[in-house]
């Protein structure tokens, strides 16, 4: 084996967001792009000589030519071994698994999640350390810094490598007697035995044949195999409870987001009146989200991470408590009741998975959700999708009830946190910058004003003191907080790659039984015309319905 110093030019848009560094398809197969942003990774952290990365993604286009990619420059960079999931897939959890089951240096994430594959699609990529969970931003600021100043980078003349059949391939390493290993593994019976460790799969098992009917849609996406094995070989489910789970590089052709808008097939099996099934469940690109529904009901994720903590002690691998919980800041404080009543602590950060690691490894927290349809806990160091469904078909398995009925008794309990999220896609950046700049504008005026039944407490642009590492992170949303509670927060996101994504989370508490029947687009109409009133989005962007509404 041979290094080759290639020359090369540093792009200046290589700046990893909240999950990695994601662009268009195009952009990555630029002229040493990734090459760039991979050298930059690998200049940024020391390699010991044993090192084993493991790499794999959600088999979206492009991915099968960056792992070659990523082999090569792996053992140009003094990687030992890399471990390689069959075909390149590689779920999101399933990778953080596998960085921790086999205890690797650490790990690359070919993603870009829940946004749409394909040639004229997106792609992604990014680090994972040895804890399973995604970089921090130490890291990934001292990485966009380097690419920005890079002049080379260094990659093998290996062949390429059969990515496809399980086992071992060996080359000779830079210096004699070393050895460069590549190890292609199965990933899917990984992970499927993990999560029979956690879950009652008896228990489960028995409720799928009472003719309990389910519905798991995997998007086209890379949760098809390991749905497979885990419901249709484990559990015994019909293979007609699966739907969509070939994994595609352009997923079908359709957007990989399980929600209420581009999960639209399931949703119309879950809300046929009578016909409707008893439960039904997607989940991503990557398979890190999950969305659940009932018969003709929808469950939010906020809702979701609630009932789950109050429920956990009905799943084996929980059945002794839960140490904490952890929500991100737009996530609503439904979880933060259970937690209260628990007597536990619950935690808000910011959006992003990796600020969930530091409490998980410190033993702060077990479960932790965001309201990004993303939900998991201390079993590994990323947001699980199919954990989730396991994990609510558990639950239901012992309270013999129903989502529905769970989601009311829930309400019952502790009052209902009513939740919506206006998400407005591929705005103009300067436009959707300055709606927030006139929303900040007013952080003085604002407090102690009423708009109707309404008013403003404070608000203020979210900042998180991450009690583990001391870390501070500002600018994480901003907040509208009103005397009775209740709020809404605007943020851009970072996970698109085009234009940009104003989220609008809306969030009332309603104590009253008697309203916890009522839509929540309707129990939030008012505080809906507040958002647009204080923001003057449509003003602004000349927008008048938000993209999705969940």
């Amino acid at each position: 084996m041979k290094i080759i110093v290639t020359p090369t030019q540093p792009y200046s848009d290589q700046k990893p967001g909240t999950s990695g560094l994601r662009k268009k398809v195009k952009i990555f197969q630029q002229a040493h792009y990734l090459e760039n942003f991979v050298q930059s990774l690998f200049d940024t952290l020391i390699v010991p000589s044993d090192a084993v990365l493991v790499v794999g993604g959600d088999g979206r286009y492009h991915n099968r030519q960056a792992i070659q990619t990523i082999i090569s420059m792996a053992a140009a960079n003094g990687f030992a071994r890399v471990l390689i999931g069959q075909g390149g897939i590689l779920s999101t959890p399933a990778a953080s698994h596998v960085i921790r089951k086999y205890k690797t240096f650490g790990g690359m994430v070919l993603s870009a999640s829940h946004n749409q594959g394909g040639i004229h699609g997106d792609f992604g990529i990014k680090y994972n350390i040895g804890n399973g969970g995604p970089a921090p931003e130490k890291i990934t600021d001292e990485v966009f810094a380097k690419s920005k100043v890079i002049a080379e980078y260094k990659i093998s003349d290996l062949p390429q490598v059969d990515i496809d059949t399980i086992g071992e391939t060996q080359f000779a390493g830079l210096a004699a007697g070393q050895t460069f290993t590549v190890q292609v593994i199965d990933a899917v019976q990984d992970y499927a035995d993990l999560m029979q460790s956690l879950f009652d799969f008896k228990a489960i098992k028995q409720l799928l044949a009472t003719g309990f009917e389910m519905k798991f849609d995997a998007m086209h996406a890379v949760t098809g195999p390991y749905a497979k094995e885990i419901f249709v070989n484990r559990l015994g489910a019909a293979s007609e409870s699966l739907m969509n789970c070939e994994p595609s590089e352009d997923f079908g052709g359709g957007h990989p987001d399980p929600n209420l808008t581009y999960a639209e097939d399931l949703v119309k099996i879950m809300f046929a009146g009578e016909n409707a099934l008893d439960f039904g469940a997607a989940s991503d690109g990557d398979g890190d989200r999950n969305m659940i529904l009932g018969q003709n009901f929808f469950v939010t994720p906020s809702d979701s991470l609630a009932v789950l903590a109050a429920n956990a002690t009905l799943v084996p691998a929980y059945a002794g408590g839960i140490a904490g919980v952890a929500r991100s800041m737009p996530t609503s404080g439904a979880v933060d009741r259970v937690a209260a009543k628990l007597n536990v602590p619950s935690f808000e950060t910011p959006t992003g998975w990796k600020f969930f690691g530091n409490l998980m490894d410190a033993g702060k927290v077990t479960l932790c959700g965001e309201e990004s349809f993303g939900t998991s806990s201390s079993h590994v160091r990323e947001k699980d999708g199919l954990w989730a469904v396991l994990f609510w078909l558990n639950v239901i398995a012992v309270k013999q009830m129903s989502v529905e009925a769970i989601l009311k008794a829930h309400w019952l309990e502790y009052g209902r946190n009513v939740y919506s999220r206006h998400d407005y896609e591929s705005i103009p950046t300067e436009a959707a910058n300055s709606v927030i700049a006139h929303i900040k504008a007013q952080f003085a005026s604002l407090p102690d004003q009423v708009f109707g039944n309404y008013t403003v407490k404070l608000c203020d642009d979210f900042s998180y003191h991450d009690p583990i590492d001391g870390s501070v992170s500002n600018n994480q949303g901003i907040r509208v907080l009103f005397t009775d509670g209740s709020r809404i927060v605007f943020r851009l996101s970072g996970t698109g790659t085009e234009g940009a994504t104003l989220r609008i989370y809306l969030e009332a508490y309603e104590p009253d039984s008697s309203k916890h029947h009522l839509d929540a687009q309707v129990a939030l109409a008012e505080m809906i015309q507040i958002a647009l009133q204080i923001s003057q989005l449509v003003e602004k962007t000349g927008r008048v319905a938000p993209t999705v509404i969940t």
